[in-house]
C-alpha cells in the first residue's frame, strides 16, 4: 500500500476501512443496479458486523448505495435519507466463510425492473475488492473505470468484445469471466485505462448474447 492508502481517502470518518469502505461497497452496488434501489438487504461479516455499529458502517453501506461518496456529510443522516428516498433496508449477519476479509459484506439490491446481488470487502485504507456478482466470483477494485456484462457464456464473446474496444482505443487492464457452466450465464468485468467512451454501449446493446452492461466509474473521494 501507497501512504495515501493507508491513511484513506477524503471522507467523512470515523473509520477509512469501517466508514469510507463501505460506503465505495455501497456505491459499487448501487452503480451495478444501475436505477433507483426500492429495497437494500446488506449481510455483515465478521467484524462489519462485530464493530460497524459504533463506526457508523451500517449508515455508509446506506449512504452508498443511494449515490453518496465517502465525504459527502450526509453519510451521517443516512437513515433519514434512506426514508426520504423510499427505500427499505434490512440488516442480517452472515457467515462469508473463513477466506473472507473480516471487513465483508453481501448487498442485494432491488429496483423497480431487476436485482443484483454483489459480495466485497473494505480491505484497509478505503480500498475494497469486489469479488462475486450476481453469484460469480469476479475482481474489482474500483480503482480503474470497468465494464460489466451480464451475458451468455458462447464461442469467440472475448474476441467481439475486445475488438470493439480496440476499434474505440480502449487499453485494457484487466479482464476476467465467470460462468455457470458451459454455455450457460456469465459475467465478464473489463478494467480499463482512462475513460470509456459513453456511445459504446448502444454496440453492446446489439450483441445479442449480452443481457445487460453497466459503465463503473473509479471510485468517489480517491
Amino acid at each position: 500500500m501507497g501512504i495515501f492508502e493507508i491513511i484513506g481517502p477524503a471522507m467523512i470518518g470515523p473509520s477509512s476501512s469501517h466508514t469510507a469502505g463501505a460506503c465505495r461497497l455501497g456505491w459499487v452496488a448501487g452503480r451495478l443496479l444501475a436505477e433507483p434501489p426500492r429495497r437494500a438487504l446488506f449481510h455483515l461479516h465478521g467484524s462489519f458486523l462485530a464493530t460497524g455499529r459504533g463506526h457508523g458502517t451500517q449508515e455508509a453501506l446506506l449512504a452508498g448505495v443511494l449515490g453518496v461518496t465517502p465525504d459527502d456529510e450526509r453519510i451521517i443522516e443516512a437513515r433519514d435519507f434512506a426514508e426520504r428516498s423510499g427505500l427499505e433496508y434490512e440488516f442480517f449477519p452472515v457467515d462469508l466463510g473463513p477466506q473472507a476479509h473480516p471487513n465483508s459484506v453481501r448487498i442485494v439490491l432491488e429496483g423497480s425492473t431487476r436485482q443484483v446481488e454483489t459480495a466485497g470487502s473494505s480491505v484497509g485504507g478505503g480500498s475494497i475488492r469486489i469479488f462475486e456478482i450476481d453469484g460469480l466470483a469476479c475482481e474489482m477494485s474500483g480503482v480503474l473505470e470497468a465494464l460489466v456484462f451480464w451475458h451468455q457464456d458462447e464461442p469467440g464473446f472475448l474476441a467481439r468484445l475486445t475488438a470493439v474496444l480496440s476499434s474505440v482505443q480502449v487499453n485494457l487492464a484487466g479482464i476476467r469471466t465467470s460462468r455457470e457452466q458451459r454455455g450457460a450465464r456469465a459475467i465478464t468485468v473489463v478494467e480499463v485505462d482512462g475513460a470509456i467512451p459513453t456511445e459504446i454501449s448502444g454496440v453492446f446493446s446489439r450483441m445479442p448474447s449480452i443481457r445487460r452492461s453497466v459503465i463503473i466509474p473509479p471510485l468517489p473521494a480517491s
